[in-house]
């Protein structure tokens, strides 16, 4: 059995606890939550309330970092420090190279191991996206997301000074270009003209055309359900006009949660070091005899 702690219990935290439950080779040992109150009573008994609490805990394998990108590299480092392997779903893309480099380091010198931005973009789309360019290495790829909240920009978006409350929709404009509309619910005395400022410089947004609209109530807008849409047009060998597609509609933070929860299987096969997922063998992801999965799947 993998013995699994839970790094944060928000959305995504809950959808990998109730895929860590369904796992026939998991078991979770604890929690790490700050907000103990969000934590159901019958779990208090496995919560702790920081990551510096499993210094000297015995039989942890990984932990599952469901939390906010920006928080996951430093969570990451001091548990890979501890010998501790960690997964993610780090979603910056533009960092996600540095990010790799400077775990990996840390990963290797403690004997640990990594993966990062293991969701389901960047994650499961990221293998997606590298199949096609194996089928087609010539050529272009287009990602659409949405429309749908992206989970990412809206902790962004919360994050920003003035925000009460934030929801962040992405609106596929085409040819992989978004639109991202913020809706924000504004602490008081907040100026929407500064809320707008700092939102649209944020490095989640300042690369797409995004709109800010101030609400009453984001609760009532809030949709956790994403898509994607991947093409790729490209030549095979010498014949052009070779094009592939894959769709997908899903509840975000539960693929998160469940890819997640694959990716810790993954990493305890793994040597030390930090990966993202399309350097780790999809069959290492899977639950099952190695035999059985190749006959069934193959």
């Amino acid at each position: 059995m993998i013995n699994a702690v839970i790094v944060g219990f928000g959305n995504v935290g809950k959808c990998a606890y109730d895929a860590v439950l369904n796992a026939p080779d998991m078991e979770l040992k604890h929690i790490i939550e700050p907000a103990e109150k969000s934590i159901p009573q019958d779990l208090k008994k496995i919560c702790m309330s920081n990551v510096d609490d499993l210094k000297g805990a015995d039989c942890i394998d990984v932990a599952i970092l469901a939390s906010p990108s920006r928080l996951c590299p430093d969570i990451a480092e001091t548990l890979l420090n501890m010998g501790i392997c960690t997964v993610d779903s780090y979603d910056i893309h533009t960092n996600i190279w540095e990010v790799k480099c400077r775990l990996d380091e840390v990963a290797k010198k403690s004997g640990a191991k990594s993966i990062i931005s293991a969701g389901w973009d960047p994650g499961s789309d990221s293998i997606i996206r590298a199949l096609m360019q194996a089928m087609s290495p010539k050529g272009i790829s287009y990602t659409n997301f949405g429309p749908g909240m992206s989970m990412g920009h809206s902790v962004a978006a919360k994050a920003v000074e003035g925000v009460e409350n934030a929801l962040s929709v992405t609106i596929p404009a085409g040819a992989g270009v978004h639109k991202r509309m913020v809706y924000v619910q504004l602490k008081s005395g907040a100026s929407i003209e500064k809320v707008t400022q700092l939102i649209k410089a944020d490095p989640y947004f300042s690369h797409d055309e995004t709109h800010v609209e101030q609400v009453d109530d984001v609760t009532a807008l809030l949709d956790v359900g994403h898509g994607v849409n991947i093409i790729r047009k490209g030549v095979a060998g010498n014949t052009h006009n070779q094009i592939f597609e894959y769709s997908h509609k899903i509840n975000g933070p539960a693929v998160t949660g469940q890819m997640l929860v694959s990716a810790a299987r993954a990493v305890v096969k793994q040597q030390p070091g930090c990966y993202t997922l399309i350097e780790i063998p999809v069959i290492d992801m899977l639950a099952g005899e190695r035999e059985d999965l190749i006959k069934g799947l193959v």
